[in-house]
């Protein structure tokens, strides 16, 4: 088993819509996030390339990404830049890459979570080790890019076998390393009567589904999050805002927690090819026991962990249902919410996840000649 031998110098490259602070924007801000945190915590020298505004920010004014400028509010949209944005960020990357270039002594490895194409080039145009986290199903620049590399040091890694499966037949071939969340901040709560959904209000996370299967069950419902596209927030979700849902706005971390932590229930309503389902981790972290739909990589989030349903995707009758039947249970048996608790730090915990990525970056970083494949469990 490979572990770090040594303290790193890591350049980890964040996604560049949305600053990475709290509230956060989505699961892949909290989970960059919370990577710098804790490689700095195990002591590792960290520098981030993120979008202007993030925390842990260093002066390298190269690595401060641009983010979007709307025109109107409610234009903003979580799919689609507003003009000039796209080639704004091209020319950013151009110049990390350059001052990449420039500094290559001071790293031995990039940690790249973009969404962008350039920087998985960097391990070619750079000569400097990447990994790259694939957070989401294939995209076209990146599918391109990863077919540029030649033997220059690069390694995927991947969040779900469902997300691995998918890139494999698109030709990348990636390591499966779960994400992780900090279970010392997501703790343990009572529970409570009302049920509960968090993430961002998008289309293809289906709050609105969430809504109607709470209505199904005569059960009152939270949601909480960024709105990601407001023309779908007006259109499906404010029309079903009353008696049995209501909207509370993105949360920080410690409000989220509360909220999950007293409610009977979590809903989990992805309607595309969830790569992981951050969410489901998080509820499950406090007690809560989740009712999701069947798609992606949701089922691995939820193996093995008692406290948790899944149905067919779209049908929102299974789900309140099944939803009804978790909050019933949690209510007769309230050491469930400590099992679930248990299971999931077990299973979820960051410190767990992380260590495997810390050998994998370590492994990654070493000359070739020295690298193997390290003995990896999931």
């Amino acid at each position: 088993m490979i572990r770090a031998t040594r303290l790193l110098r890591v350049l980890v490259v964040a996604p560049s819509r949305y600053p990475l602070r709290q509230p956060h924007a989505g699961g892949l801000e909290a989970c960059v996030w919370d990577r710098v945190r804790w490689l700095r915590s195990r002591g590792h020298e960290v520098t981030l390339c993120a979008a202007e505004g993030s925390d842990f920010l260093g002066d390298v004014e190269e690595f401060h990404l641009p983010t979007p400028a709307w025109t109107r509010p409610e234009e903003a949209s979580d799919t689609e830049y507003p003009s000039g944005y796209a080639a704004a960020v091209d020319a950013a990357f151009d110049a990390a890459r350059e001052r990449l270039i420039t500094d290559r002594h001071l790293y031995d490895v990039v940690d790249n979570h973009s969404l962008h194409a350039a920087p998985i080039r960097w391990s070619r145009d750079a000569d400097i080790p990447v990994v790259t986290t694939l957070h989401t199903p294939p995209l076209e620049p990146m599918l391109e890019a990863s077919a540029d590399l030649g033997d220059s040091a690069h390694r995927f890694v991947a969040v779900s076998q469902a997300t691995a499966r998918a890139w494999s037949v698109e030709g990348v071939d990636a390591f499966v390393f779960p994400n992780g969340i900090d279970t010392d901040q997501w703790t343990r709560g009572t529970g409570g009567t009302s049920w509960v959904w968090s993430g961002r209000v998008v289309p293809e996370k289906a709050p609105h589904l969430a809504i109607e299967a709470a209505r199904s069950a005569d059960a009152h419902i939270v949601l909480a999050g960024r709105i990601g596209d407001v023309d779908y927030f007006e259109q499906e979700v404010v029309p079903r805002l009353g008696v049995h849902a209501r909207y509370v706005g993105p949360l920080r971390q410690p409000d989220l927690c509360r909220l999950v932590g007293s409610s009977a229930v979590a809903l989990v309503t992805p309607m595309w090819e969830e790569p992981f389902g951050l969410v489901i981790a998080e509820a499950l972290a406090t007690g809560t026991p989740v009712a999701a739909f069947d798609i992606g990589g949701v089922s691995e989030v939820l193996a093995g962990i008692p406290g948790s349903a899944t149905v067919m995707p779209g049908d929102v009758v299974a789900l309140g249902t099944a939803a009804a039947e978790l909050a019933a249970q949690g209510a007769r048996e309230p050491l469930t919410r400590v099992w679930t608790r248990r299971a999931a730090v077990r299973q979820h915990s960051l410190a767990q996840r992380y260590r495997e990525v810390e050998r994998v970056l370590a492994h990654t970083s070493q000359p070739v000649a020295a690298r193997r494949v390290p003995a990896v469990s999931w």
